[in-house]
């Protein structure tokens, strides 16, 4: 659109259009959050952008580049942006430097910067020179909510620096993955398996347990109409015991060096060099796992997430059977579930179960889950929710 272009008649609403320009980034911004930015001058969008990709432009600095295309001057104008402009020298320089080189008058910010050392230094730097700035949690909670949840794996991350852990399931009414003998596909319908493609497009690795290669050989990668694998899209496997076949497709794909198989002190050595010729090898530290149903098995969940962490892993999909998803909702390691439901019953006491391991032993201790929203893909349900934290 031109620069002739309307802008809605409030705040919220030209916050809502940077939030539909931030959104474009889903899947190719890690490490850095999904950004978006609107330029306003005598109530026309002179000015667009988004950040496309980590070392980038920022989407300040593309709605500033969009308004120059234009001929547009910024002098004077409102700058919406989703989230706080940075105020520090990274691989870009600071946009608050940009936004007052621009003569900017006012600056409308959805939700501040969630990185604890640097929270609230760029609105003070650009009142200081003289800008106006308005942060939208004082007009707009929905919206400004929805600037903040939009980048609710990056904030945890940068906080924590462990990843954000997303448990995925695909399973029956009942709870059943797949029959006594394996057999699984396919459980749930085509709308939920696309649907699952676009949470491992948002995601930075995927994760499951060496069963779950044994008994399905699956690629773990993201299939999309007309695109390919991301090349960003890590891979990593479970395996203490070094058993994944050679022959694998995460072993021996075109992507087998974004697989990572996390093998114990245990694992045969002969084993664990053939992989490591073919794929990434992490030796897990000797000591007790914290394994819900398989200790002294598998490794330590929490020093795999710091590790994870310290490479730039903000979001991790589990997809793992139904041993390691228990070991990441019970251990309170997951913040998020998203279940797919089909309408089918399958029963049978040795089915295989969504989520297995010990399980909670009184309802006292049952797993809780806040902010429940449910949705209908096809035939099928689908369930997203955060996991209440778990006391370990």
């Amino acid at each position: 659109m031109g620069i002739t272009s309307i802008l809605p008649v409030t705040d919220a609403q030209s916050m809502r259009t940077a939030l539909s320009l931030a959104r474009r980034g889903h899947g190719s911004t890690s490490p850095n959050p999904m950004v978006g930015a609107v330029l306003v001058k005598q109530g026309k969008i002179i000015g667009r952008g988004w950040h496309h990709q980590a070392g980038r432009p920022h989407a300040e600095i593309e709605a500033l580049d969009d308004a120059s295309r234009k001929g547009a001057s910024p002098r004077g104008a409102t700058l919406y942006v989703t989230l706080e402009p940075c105020c520090t020298h990274g691989r870009t320089p600071p946009c608050t430097e940009a936004i007052i080189r621009a003569g900017i008058k006012r600056v409308v910010i959805g939700t501040a910067d969630p990185n604890p050392h640097h929270a609230g230094r760029g609105p003070k730097i650009l009142r200081r020179a003289g800008i106006a700035v308005s942060e939208l949690a004082e007009s707009s909670p929905p919206v400004a909510a929805a600037c903040a949840n939009l980048n609710e794996a990056f904030n945890h991350w940068i906080v924590q620096r462990t990843p954000f852990v997303t448990v995925k399931a695909a399973m029956t009414l009942d709870g059943k993955t797949a029959t006594a003998s394996g057999e699984s596909k396919w459980i749930t319908g085509p709308e939920s398996r696309a649907h699952a493609m676009q949470l491992r497009q948002g995601a930075d690795a995927i994760l499951v347990g060496v069963n779950t290669v044994l008994a399905d050989d699956p690629s773990l990668t993201v299939r999309l109409p007309g695109n390919k694998a991301p090349a960003r899209l890590r891979r990593i496997i479970l395996d203490s015991r070094a058993r994944t076949p050679l022959s694998s497709k995460v072993v021996a794909d075109e992507f087998a060096h974004l697989t990572t198989i996390v093998v114990g002190h245990k694992a045969p050595k002969a084993k664990v060099r053939a992989l490591a010729r073919r794929v990434n090898v992490l030796l897990a530290p000797k000591g007790r796992s914290t394994g819900t149903a398989t200790r002294n098995t598998r490794p330590n969940l929490r020093w795999l997430l710091k590790k994870l962490g310290e490479q730039n892993v903000t979001h991790l999909l589990v997809e793992g059977g139904g041993e390691v998803n228990a070991s990441f909702l019970f251990e309170g390691l997951a913040q998020r579930v998203a279940f797919f439901y089909a309408p089918k019953v399958l029963g049978g006491r040795h089915s295989k179960r969504a989520v297995a391991g010990m399980g909670a032993s009184s309802l006292a201790e049952v797993l809780k889950l806040t902010e429940v929203k449910w949705g209908k893909l096809g035939a099928d349900l689908f369930l997203t929710a955060r996991v209440q934290e778990v006391r370990v």
